[in-house]
């Protein structure tokens, strides 16, 4: 009776001590401070034993026997998410488990730039090694279709700002985001447009939102360059503005506009054309949508640079002229 007590006492005191060492094992940190991160993936329908063999193989110093004991024990095996993860220095085996319950996955990130043209969007999507390239091949009509039916043109529907993507997300989940990140950035702005701008659409102000964010030298400028192409639109002159010719151009474009480029005729030529161009010519963003919907209240109707950055506005050709005399020629 006493060796059965005996070994009853060693059992108790051997399972306190492998709970006491389980304890301090869930509560340090896999990795050091210091150390570089490590990426792991967990396969779709993988149970919590292959999941702790998929992160150790990974090569992830965490003992998977231990990982899968602590999982079960935390009762979480269940919710466990398939995925691209980073492990990062001073996680530990129960935030790691946290961090799998609640899909934490490896974030990425792309910069989409304010001005860009939608042809240098899809560069620089193209061009990203860690996302998944489902476009690629796709004319941008295709593209568009896939991310909606609503337009026929992709030029300008894509808000410029950083995204956050798991590691090999689908570019389609970019494009979507962006998409609708413009839409309701664009329904902001015309709900609280001036009364009166003459714009018979949110469509057509984010035409004047991208002419707008590729003429503007100083960020404070921005509302007066709206206000010269309201201006001219208000009172039917041709909006004369270089940057729709240059993107009519296309590829002809060679970085210098002539006399004849501007006599050409296209649909994006506004000196040949009178009204807004038929589809936006690049991405604006937030700014240059509140100013096209909330232009300065001024009669200017020309502008030109003074050569640093700022420009010459004037409410007259002959002011206009003598500007331009005075800073351009």
């Amino acid at each position: 009776m006493v060796l059965v007590k005996k070994f009853l006492v060693f059992i108790v005191v051997l399972a306190l001590l492998g709970s006491a060492m389980v304890t301090f094992w869930a509560y340090r940190p896999i990795l050091a401070e210091g150390e570089q991160p490590i990426e792991f993936a967990i396969k779709p329908g993988s149970s919590v034993k292959s999941s702790a063999e998929q992160i150790a193989a990974a090569g992830v110093p965490l003992n998977p026997d231990l990982f899968h004991l602590l999982t079960r024990l935390s009762g979480q095996s269940a919710r466990l998410k398939a995925g691209n993860y980073e492990l990062k220095p001073g996680t530990s085996p129960l935030a790691l488990i946290d961090q799998l319950v609640r899909g934490e996955f490896a974030q990425e990130s792309i910069a989409i730039i304010e001005g860009w043209t939608f042809k240098q969007m899809r560069a620089a999507i193209d061009a990203h090694p860690r996302i998944r390239h489902e476009t690629a091949g796709l004319s941008d009509k295709d593209l568009l279709a896939k991310i909606t039916t609503d337009y026929k043109f992709p030029e300008g529907l894509f808000f410029p700002d950083t995204y956050l993507f798991a590691k090999n997300s689908s570019d389609l989940q970019i494009y979507r985001q962006a998409h609708a990140l413009m839409l309701k950035r664009l329904e902001e702005a015309w709900s609280r447009r001036a009364p009166g701008v003459p714009y018979k659409s949110p469509y057509e102000a984010l035409i004047m939102a991208s002419i707008i964010e590729k003429e503007t030298g100083q960020k404070s400028e921005r509302n007066m360059i709206a206000a010269v192409f309201v201006n001219r639109l208000r009172t039917g002159m041709l909006l004369q503005t270089d940057p729709t010719v240059i993107y009519g151009m296309g590829d002809r474009f060679q970085g210098n506009i002539r006399r004849k480029d501007l006599e050409t005729d296209t649909p994006y030529n506004t000196y040949t054309r009178p009204g807004l161009p038929p589809t936006p010519i690049a991405l604006p963003g937030a700014e240059s949508l509140a100013a096209a919907l909330n232009p300065a209240r001024s009669d200017v109707l020309y502008f030109v640079s003074r050569g640093n950055g700022t420009s010459e506005f004037s409410n007259n050709l002959a002011d206009h002229n003598r500007a331009v005399n005075k800073y351009q020629r």
